[in-house]
């Protein structure tokens, strides 16, 4: 089952049914103690909509803070130690890959993240600007996965180069991050073999694209939701970009008017232009 959040109300999809969502929001969905057997009473006994009109589709997000995990697959931490080495962070980017302790760092607040069909943006004083497709979690107020989305966590890889402490200019500025296209709301953890793949399209023609799995990532969701929540509250939950296990080559770099797709088994395709 999938939530979409459009301009009039949030729509349930299952089995290819459309469903109304009444009286509810993002935020009073997330803190429902089952969010799961909700809408599933919904795709029961609830009333059925016209097909969903993807042109209406805003971000998933209510009140939410989104936070991301960093180098929790090995293509990312060859990706950052080759980027910084001249830094002297190739030794660093090792050593968060190793550690019993994730790398954790907030992304975005709501209103500086996008939707579907809706432009993320380039940072104006970087030069080397790449998106990266990643698995994100939608947690409880008490820390439990409830639903899942895709995400592109934006980045500038020249000023994440420069110096590992520059990471908050690199990932967090306006538009820098976009969720959707809706919530896969479940009980049940997404399979390994879940696959995530990035496309790049540039003038009609694919200018990258590339794949990974679940399956790759080195730590587990539960693994890094259980550090997020660690002395932190949230009372209206949080999202967790997961990481990325696709990094475009060096010579990659995103251009004005390119369209980023991340697409995720079991959760869609979040489609966003460059602007």
């Amino acid at each position: 089952m999938i939530l979409y959040r459009t301009r009039d109300s949030l729509i349930l999809e299952h089995d290819g049914q459309f469903f109304s969502v009444p009286g509810k929001s993002i935020d009073e969905l997330i803190v429902l103690d089952d969010l799961f057997g909700h809408v599933a009473q919904i795709a029961r006994a609830g009333s059925k909509v016209a097909a969903l009109d993807e042109t209406t589709l805003l971000p998933p997000i209510g009140n939410q803070e989104v936070w991301a995990a960093g180098v929790t697959y090995l293509r990312s931490r060859a990706a950052r130690i080759a980027e910084s080495k001249d830094a002297g962070g190739g030794d660093f980017y090792d050593r968060v890959y190793s550690a019993e302790r994730p790398e954790l760092f907030f992304k975005s607040l709501a209103h500086k993240v996008v939707g579907p069909f809706s432009p993320v943006a380039i940072r104006s004083d970087a030069t080397w600007s790449v998106p990266e497709p990643e698995l994100a979690l939608l947690i409880n107020p008490k820390g439990r996965i409830v639903g899942y989305t895709a995400g592109n966590d934006m980045s500038s890889r020249d000023i994440e180069g420069q110096n590992p402490l520059y990471l908050p200019q690199a990932k967090v500025y306006n538009r820098s991050c976009a969720l959707g296209p809706g919530i896969f709301v479940s009980r049940e953890p997404l399979p390994p073999e879940t696959r995530i793949e990035l496309t790049v399209e540039r003038a009609g023609t694919t200018a990258f694209t590339g794949a990974t799995s679940l399956s790759q990532m080195k730590r587990r969701p539960e693994e890094l939701a259980s550090y997020l929540y660690r002395d932190q509250s949230f009372p209206f939950g949080a999202f967790l970009l997961t990481g990325t296990g696709v990094v475009p080559p060096d010579s990659f770099t995103l251009h004005p008017g390119d369209a980023i797709r991340v697409a995720i088994d079991g959760i869609g395709t979040l489609v966003n232009p460059v602007g």
